[in-house]
């Protein structure tokens, strides 16, 4: 029977530790348990040094899974290696001479110049004698710049020389104890690579060297390895993919017409009975429901500001862009919210599902809107419905997302309680998990509905009406006031809105 880790013997915890550390480290292990045991004495920082560390540098990092700090010591190294490149083998005064050459043609043509017109006995014969003159003198400047330049060489080379030997003594300082700390770490996680194998080994040595070397040689000698200064490729490979690429889009416009065509008409649609609503119905009516669902909302404070945003609409004449704007908005947020909370609930419970639909949420949101539109207006034309579905597809994926959040954030606890007092599962959505998650779905709308209305500018570039309209042309014509006052109708707008979903929170 083994005896508690509490009762061994000192001499048996010490030879468990040695185990531990050479099972660890594999290489040298008395030395590292040596190390360690110095650190781990000592409160704080103990100095020691890994003369393996300081030898192999960012390799050594790498080999044992250290790239935290062998990454900073690697673009270190390499800056010091390229100044001594650039001391010893560089031309450093290359750029000053090609200056000189340029220089040279110009004044080769201006003293043809001068001879003929001396030949001519033309009148601007002193102008071209003080144009040679100044030439002369840049030339003689430039070409004694590069000779101060190429005399500082040797400084260059020696001052990387020093940073390299300072990174070496910062390596070797380094290595024990962070390794130390990884040790520790690893005690209690062993998934935590440890000891050292081929592959990282390899891997590790193959990344600094060819890194290394490319850089050293790039910055040193410029323009001698095209290979390194351009990426090998040809003008037949981006054309033949720009090819396939039209006909792929060709095909799909002409195949899927019909379900373009649905897609327009019920977009259209909400679209006209959203402007009916804001545009044709009298203004005092329109804003008269703004403002009391904004106080019973978020309070009287806020409706007496939606009084006042509104009236600076109505008095600038922005009123019925205005209403354009949130009929398009509207339109945009109410389909992204209508198809985003449903599918955000379908995913909550369904891991293998969200993984699958997030990275086409995170192309969604991080491809610039310019690149969107492109294919949007390929398959839908310009107009009003493509602006709907560029703003859908910038703005809608915060619903789904928060959505998603919210339901994983409920107690487990709780839907067991209920589940054990025989809630249903739709009885179970209903009365514990949109209730509990309600504050994230109102937090996702509302980042919807903010992301939809950031994208009335740019929608007007393809054909929406409304405030983004007059920003668009104040930024084509520089029309600053112009362009100020749509921008604040914008913000009015969007302050609106976040009241009337946020209320008093």
């Amino acid at each position: 029977m083994s005896k508690p880790a509490f009762d061994l013997p000192t001499e048996e915890k010490q030879e468990d530790n040695t185990k531990l550390v050479q099972e660890f480290v594999e290489t040298n292990p008395h030395y590292y348990e040596s190390q360690f045991n110095k650190i781990g004495a000592k409160s704080g920082f103990a100095l020691t040094f890994n003369f393996a560390a300081a030898l192999l540098g960012p390799v050594w990092y790498g080999m044992r899974s250290l790239w935290k700090w062998g990454l900073p010591f690697l673009l270190l190294e390499i800056f010091a290696l390229i100044q001594i490149a650039r001391g010893l083998f560089g031309n450093l005064g290359a750029e000053a001479l090609d200056r000189v050459s340029q220089i040279e043609g110009t004044l080769a043509f201006r003293k043809k110049q001068l001879a003929a017109a001396i030949e001519k006995q033309a009148d601007n014969i002193a102008v071209f004698e003080r144009t040679i003159a100044s030439l002369e003198k840049a030339i003689t400047d430039i070409q004694a710049e590069a000779v101060a330049v190429q005399a500082q060489a040797s400084n260059i080379a020696l001052a990387g020389l020093v940073m390299l030997l300072a990174v070496k003594v910062l390596e070797g300082i380094f290595a024990n104890p962070v390794l130390e700390k990884r040790y520790f770490h690893w005690l209690s996680n062993r998934l935590i690579p440890a000891g050292l194998n081929k592959s990282r080994t390899l891997t590790s040595t193959g990344f600094v060297v060819l890194v290394t070397l490319a850089s050293v040689v790039g910055y040193a000698f410029p323009g001698k390895f095209q290979v390194l200064q351009a990426f090998p490729t040809s003008d037949k490979i981006r054309l033949t993919a720009i090819e396939w690429v039209e006909k792929l889009f060709n095909l799909i416009t002409a195949k899927g017409d019909w379900l373009f065509t649905i897609i327009t008409r019920g977009i259209r649609w909400v679209l006209d009975s959203l402007e009916l609503i804001f545009v044709a119905t009298p203004w005092i009516v329109v804003a008269s429901f703004i403002i009391l669902l904004t106080a019973l909302s978020a309070g009287k404070r806020a409706a007496i500001y939606s009084a006042a945003f509104l009236a600076y609409m109505g008095f600038l004449g922005f009123w019925e862009k205005a209403m354009t704007t949130l009929a398009l908005l509207g339109t945009a947020a109410c389909l992204s919210i209508v198809i985003g909370i449903p599918l955000g609930l379908f995913c909550a419970r369904r891991p293998r599902l969200y993984s699958f639909i997030r990275p086409i949420m995170d192309f969604m949101q991080t491809m610039p809107a310019f690149v969107f539109m492109i294919p949007v207006i390929a398959f839908f034309g310009t107009g009003k419905p493509a602006a709907v579905v560029t703003t859908m597809i910038f703005g809608g994926t915060p619903v789904v997302r928060l959505t998603v959040l919210g339901l994983r954030g409920v107690p487990e606890s709780i839907r067991e309680a209920a589940i054990a007092y025989g809630a249903s599962k739709w009885y179970l959505l209903r009365k514990v998990d949109l209730p509990l998650a309600a504050p994230s779905i109102l937090a996702g709308i509302n980042q919807t509905i903010m992301l939809s209305l950031a994208m009335v500018v740019v929608a007007s570039l393809i054909g929406a009406k409304g405030l983004g309209e007059d920003v668009l042309e104040a930024l084509q014509y520089a029309s600053v006031g112009k362009g100020i006052l749509a921008g604040f109708a914008i913000l009015f707008c969007a302050m609106i809105l976040d009241r009337v979903v946020q209320g008093k929170t």
